[in-house]
């Protein structure tokens, strides 16, 4: 490549730029913090450059809103329990131009940015896939210039914390709150009541009418928490507004003059648990309880807020679905279907005809799952006794969708019974992905073969009921976190030979083709990607303790701990190759470093007992000196966003191995593509669109289908039949059921081989074992040929353009929202 020219004049701006932004965080250090600038921690300096950072984003993020209302734009509400956004500040910094100053001034004022960034704790407002899309799809929305808002809750408490004592799992409180947001703007004035149980009155009004009233209710306040969300080289900024419940009242004065303290701060406390902690345990009927509560607080809160918005141009609803979308992000949020339908019918006076056409029209549902025993379920006495009006609304949205069904489909009782929004069960129960699909305009998949499940499968008869409402939008991901900022040596290497257009048009990789022939270029690749797995070989030494080669292949599975994502099958490989490596020390063996990392639910005992199996096995593994040089274990504790940025641009292999059937599309998949490391996977989620981008040849697909799943559970699928006629895999089995891999406690392993032997095996591991054996020896080969295996790499990286969320956020405005950019001046 030619050398650019220097250019003295943009230098002695960006010379001006760096004394301005030192002068600010000075100023921060001292107005802000009331620090000396002289004694500050590493924390400090992290506040100021945030508060310095946040200072540009409001003025842009003013422009914005303000250009909304001029323009009478239509605007799009993306509503999500979770939102993982991780850190932000670099990604803001990555996304308004600022990185290179602000390491230069940083660097001016002594301190590293890199080290400055790592003091910041990341925003756990989420558990997995489904949050971090939804952070994804702002970053997308923002850079798109969509007019669009986030909403969801202001958790004090996030996703636990994560600890590994003795191989096992330890949860603790992840108070990322600790030390204050100094990203987010309490908004005192934008406050809201939300309410819960009471009763129903009916009266007649003075035109005659029937109408209700909810009364007597308990009454909780919602106060908005906003933080700046930033598009990438643009002047748009859109915000992510976070709902905290307060009490109406901070304590009951009687109590407190009677000297009963505890009881009177009693009923604030309770009140306020409801944004206290992501997921509550759902295993107690209080956390049923209080999970629920907090699904009403985010709808109630975020519909009084858009109507308040709606409200200050507009006289009616009469064109609310004109001006308004409403996307709900699994069905979470699906309460506010009959929410908003109160309001139309009990305080805005519409016809029961006329709200549900507003009201459909207004929202958009994305489903996430296609396994039946996963869709969100609410006992009918749950719903009735917290929110007595809405269980009305829904008993009387199922009869009159009940009778069209029955019209259409005269005689056929056992659809009826299948579609009905109510489960007619021995505890009726109200199923919320069924009203979710009956009150949307639009319900959409997120992978090709997800959709195409939802319409065969589960979801079959409503695709009958509704042709045309559902459609596929496969997932993405934002390539400014996902490349440009947890990557950036990948990402200069990519700038400097096809330019940076890539950052906002992905396809624009795909002239990295011609350039995987390219000697030079394979081995700056290479290099870029060793440089990444040295940089997280430090890590491991320095939180496990374990050294690992950095030249070894790096095969990765870091996700949710889950039986269906089979992180068992992964440590049944592991196992075999400890013994294959045992049985022939001298073998060519492909030294491999296996990488586990992710997060059991409290209560799923299963998960967590496959943590403490990886750490077992990981213990022996990595004791044994014969072994220990072609075999390294390692399970990464407290897996989260910012670790992912670690872990994903040094992965050489991604394990993306669920049963075929189950994963609805899956974003880690993508995020390791992107990065340069090749997947071994099923044909599941969006595993086959990734197949299709990026050629059979450049990827490794085993097992058995979703339809030959489906086959083999209904001729009859026996697990033991593969455990007795597959020597390996039996012998992995028994040296795990017996106490090889726990000698202290030799029936530890017991349940986890019953289930699998005697229990159904319900995810197919056995049936899947020698297919997936047999593609790791075909991956080891690969790793082997250095040229091979980086022009594969590559064209991994240059075939991922498809799999942007700018892509997916485009089809969102196109087909479903019917949005159009706002460019702000």
């Amino acid at each position: 490549m030619a050398k650019r020219k220097k250019n003295p004049a943009k230098e002695n701006d960006a010379k001006g730029e760096v004394e301005t932004l030192k002068d600010q965080i000075k100023n921060h250090i001292v107005s802000t913090l009331a620090k000396d600038p002289e004694r500050s921690s590493k924390y400090d300096y992290y506040s100021a450059v945030a508060y310095a950072t946040r200072d540009r984003l409001i003025e842009r993020w003013i422009k914005t809103q303000n250009a909304y209302y001029q323009s009478k734009a239509k605007r799009v509400y993306y509503l999500s329990l979770e939102f993982l956004a991780g850190r932000t500040l670099g990604n803001s910094l990555i996304n308004m131009g600022m990185m290179d100053d602000c390491h230069q001034a940083l660097h001016e004022l002594g301190y590293d940015l890199e080290e400055v960034r790592e003091v910041e704790w990341d925003a756990g407002l989420g558990n997995g896939g489904l949050g971090r899309l939804a952070a994804c799809f702002l970053d997308s929305l923002a850079t798109l210039e969509i007019p669009s808002y986030g909403y969801g809750i202001h958790y004090e408490y996030g996703i636990f914390y994560q600890k590994i004592t003795n191989g096992h799992q330890v949860e603790v409180p992840d108070n990322w709150l600790r030390y204050g947001n100094p990203w987010e703007f309490a908004r005192t004035g934008h406050l809201f009541p939300v309410n819960f149980f009471g009763k129903v009155n009916q009266f007649t009004d003075a035109n005659g009418a029937l109408r209700n009233e909810w009364v007597d209710a308990e009454e909780v306040m919602a106060i908005a928490y906003d933080t700046p969300v930033p598009g990438y080289n643009n002047n748009h900024v859109i915000n992510m507004r976070l709902w905290a419940a307060r009490s109406s009242r901070d304590f009951d004065l009687n109590y407190f003059n009677q000297g009963d303290y505890i009881r009177a701060l009693e009923s604030k406390m309770m009140t306020e648990t409801i944004s206290k902690v992501l997921y509550p345990s759902d295993h107690v009927a209080e956390g049923k309880e209080l999970r629920f509560k907090q699904q009403y607080f985010l709808v109630c809160a975020t519909i009084q807020d858009i109507i308040r918005r709606h409200k200050k141009h507009h006289s009616n609803f009469d064109n609310f679905p004109d001006t308004v979308a409403l996307q709900l992000n699994d069905t979470h949020p699906v309460l506010a279907i009959p929410e908003l339908m109160r309001i139309l019918l009990d305080k805005e006076n519409y016809s029961w005809e006329a709200a549900w056409d507003i009201t459909v029209r207004t929202f958009g549902y994305t489903n996430h799952t296609v396994m039946p025993e996963a869709l969100e379920k609410w006992t009918v006495s749950l719903v009735g006794e917290i929110l007595p009006r809405h269980l009305q609304i829904i008993y009387e949205i199922n009869q009159r969708f009940l009778e069209q069904v029955a019209r259409t489909f005269p005689g056929d009782v056992e659809r009826i019974k299948r579609v009905s929004i109510i489960e007619e069960a021995k505890e009726k129960m109200v199923r919320m992905a069924n009203l979710a699909i009956v009150g949307s305009h639009s319900v959409n998949g997120v992978s090709a073969l997800h959709t195409e499940l939802l319409k065969t499968g589960v979801f079959k008869d409503f695709d009958e009921i509704f042709p045309g409402r559902f459609n596929n939008k496969t997932n993405g991901i934002t390539p400014r976190r996902w490349l440009k900022k947890c990557n950036p040596g990948l990402s200069r290497l990519i700038t400097g030979n096809i330019g940076e257009g890539w950052v906002t048009d992905l396809d624009q990789l795909k002239k990295l083709k011609p350039l995987a022939k390219d000697k030079a270029f394979r081995a700056a690749w290479r290099q870029a990607k060793h440089a990444n797995k040295e940089r997280l070989a430090k890590y491991i030494m320095e939180t496990n303790g374990i050294k690992v080669d950095p030249d070894s292949l790096f095969d990765v599975h870091v996700k949710r701990i889950h039986e269906y994502k089979r992180q068992l099958l992964n440590v049944l490989h592991v196992v075999t190759l400890y013994n294959r490596i045992k049985e022939n020390p001298g073998g060519d063996h492909t030294p491999r470093t296996v990488i586990f990392g992710g997060k059991a639910a409290p209560s799923y005992w299963m998960a967590k007992l496959t943590i403490k199996l990886v750490n077992a096995v990981a213990d022996i593994v990595n004791s044994d000196k014969k072994v220990s040089e072609k075999l390294k274990v390692v399970f990464l504790a407290n897996y989260r966003v910012s670790l992912a940025e670690k872990i994903m641009p040094a992965a050489d292999l991604s394990e993306q191995i669920s049963t075929a059937g189950t994963e609805a599309s899956g974003t880690g998949n993508m995020k390791f593509a992107l990065n340069g490391a090749l997947t071994i996977g099923t044909l599941d989620g969006a595993n086959i669109e990734i197949m299709e981008e990026v050629g059979k040849e450049n990827i490794f697909i085993f097992g058995l289908t979703a339809d030959e799943v489906a086959d083999l559970n209904k001729k009859g699928y026996n697990p033991k039949e593969f455990y007795d006629n597959i020597p390996e895999l039996k012998k992995a089995l028994d040296m795990i059921g017996s106490g090889y891999f726990s000698p202290f406690n030799p029936s530890l392993f017991a349940p986890v081989v019953d289930a699998l032997v005697n229990k159904g095996d319900h995810f197919m591991l056995l049936a899947d074992y020698a297919s997936y054996i047999d593609c790791q020896e075909r991956v080891s080969a690969a790793y082997r040929d250095k040229d091979r295996w980086d022009t594969m790499s590559i064209l991994n990286t240059a075939n991922m353009g498809k799999f942007s969320s700018d892509r997916t956020i485009k089809e969102y405005a196109r087909e479903i929202w019917n949005v159009k950019p706002v460019h702000v001046k």
